[in-house]
């Protein structure tokens, strides 16, 4: 997966082996040289700008990192294994999913986890959408509940995504819904009580590549839930309310847990937003 997106980057660059998050400027400096209409950079390369550009900032020397799952997140952990052999730094990585979990293992980092460390100096993890008031959407990857567990241990949560996952508000972008883990016997009547008490309406995301519903890595149902957009809602009230729903796991609002979100822009620019 990470060498497919690898490949789809700037020539010059993959082969080097290295890309900082200085050289994000300096291809940003390339593409504006360029016309309108060439000089946009894809969303991977728009991704990897805002992942270099967190870990750089962000991962110490002596420290215990949580490592996120999806697509951005390969890119944060190409990074993280380019400065621990460059420069030596010893870290334990937590994972926050089976994906995590291999990318740790593939770069030759330190696996970690909870039991042996239920303190993190930080996590490193994406979005499906970032409001304003820096509330998320996560769980687009079906990895909501240990991303939220990995989160709730970290002394900052740190986002990474690029521009099209910056929103004003909640769904402006982001169409596919939050996300609401449950326990598989109790999907239909909690399904019922949210779409009674908010409205909207919520869908058993199936899956793509077997018959029948998508399976967490922790054996749950995920129900999507669109809500109506066309009304303010007190996300931290509206989350609390449904965790009180029996057979709710966990839901994919993570409401004032982020600390500081980049994003990478299409002019090779990263974007910063701070909790």
């Amino acid at each position: 997966m990470f060498r497919q997106l690898l490949h789809s980057l700037s020539p010059s660059l993959v082969h080097s082996g290295r890309w900082s998050s200085l050289d994000c400027i300096t291809n940003r400096a390339l593409f504006s040289t360029q016309t309108t209409a060439t000089a946009k950079m894809s969303l991977e390369e728009a991704k990897k700008c805002a992942a270099y550009k967190a870990v750089d900032e962000y991962v110490k020397d002596n420290t215990v990192v949580g490592v996120g799952s999806g697509s951005t997140v390969v890119y944060a952990v190409h990074r993280i294994a380019e400065r621990v052999k460059a420069e030596g730094l010893k870290l334990v990585c937590i994972p926050t999913s089976f994906q995590a979990r291999q990318l740790i293992i593939e770069h030759g980092l330190v696996l970690g986890d909870l039991e042996c460390n239920p303190r993190l100096d930080c996590a490193i993890d994406g979005a499906d959408e970032v409001d304003a008031k820096m509330v998320l959407i996560k769980g687009g990857g079906g990895c909501l509940l240990q991303e939220k567990i990995v989160a709730s241990c970290a002394d900052r949560l740190v986002v990474i995504a690029d521009y099209t996952k910056d929103s004003a508000k909640l769904g402006q972008q982001y169409r596919k819904g939050i996300p609401i883990e449950v326990a598989p016997m109790a999907y239909v009547p909690i399904k019922g009580k949210v779409e009674s008490r908010f409205g909207g309406t919520l869908k058993l995301r199936m899956a793509v590549a077997k018959a029948g519903p998508v399976v967490t890595d922790n054996g749950n149902f995920i129900l999507d839930w669109s809500f109506p957009a066309d009304k303010e809602h007190d996300w931290d009230a509206v989350n609390r309310e449904i965790m009180m729903i029996p057979g709710v796991v966990d839901t994919g609002l993570f409401v004032g847990m982020a600390t500081k979100a980049y994003f990478g822009q299409q002019d090779g620019s990263v974007t910063e937003r701070s909790a």
